[in-house]
């Protein structure tokens, strides 16, 4: 079961579509939302989960203080689970402080390449068969929209090599959890 952990929402159960998606677990958005409440860079930011899947960490984000989520997902099942999964927490949100949630069924290299937003955080949790080369591209059409010292987030299976960060993209940390690899990065 994939949950909201905290916020406003904590607790919620969120809709996983069937295949194609492995959701992040509990214990390693616990770790994501705790580094990023510890930088203080969830209160107000404006957030892009790419690639989103159920849309669990950007909805995370937003229970948590973000003031804006975008939710990026091709996949037209998964893109239904995120819509479904928007307005249960809208449901739930503090009447005044709503949080603007937007889902964006399209591919995220096309949404990147049309997208005139601008973000504090960006969210990146692609399926596996992504390969390096699109994870590639899609952090590079990012980073035009990227705010001064945003944070970047990208989650990889352990066996996959560090992405290829363009220039203005710096390499943070990595951190490991089991089979999953957290990369931090920062826009220069």
């Amino acid at each position: 079961m994939t949950r909201i952990i905290a916020g406003f929402a904590g607790s919620l159960s969120l809709a996983v579509p069937g295949a194609g998606t492995r959701p992040t677990s509990d214990r390693v958005r616990e770790a994501i939302f705790s580094a990023l409440e510890s930088r203080d860079a969830l209160q107000d930011a404006r957030v892009v989960d790419l690639f989103a899947g159920s849309g669990a960490l950007g909805l995370e984000a937003a229970s948590r203080g973000a003031a804006s989520v975008t939710l990026v997902e091709r996949d037209a099942a998964a893109a239904r689970a995120c819509r479904g999964n928007t307005a249960r927490i809208l449901r739930n949100a503090p009447k005044g402080g709503e949080p603007r949630i937007a889902v964006a069924a399209q591919a995220v290299q096309t949404f990147l390449d049309t997208s005139s937003a601008t973000w504090d955080l960006a969210l990146l949790d692609p399926p596996y068969g992504v390969g390096e080369e699109e994870l590639a591209r899609a952090l590079g059409a990012l980073l035009p929209r990227l705010a001064a010292e945003s944070i970047i987030l990208v989650e990889r299976a352990s066996k996959a090599p560090e992405p290829a960060w363009p220039a203005g993209i710096t390499l943070d940390r990595r951190k490991d959890y089991g089979d999953t690899t957290l990369w931090w990065a920062s826009a220069d």
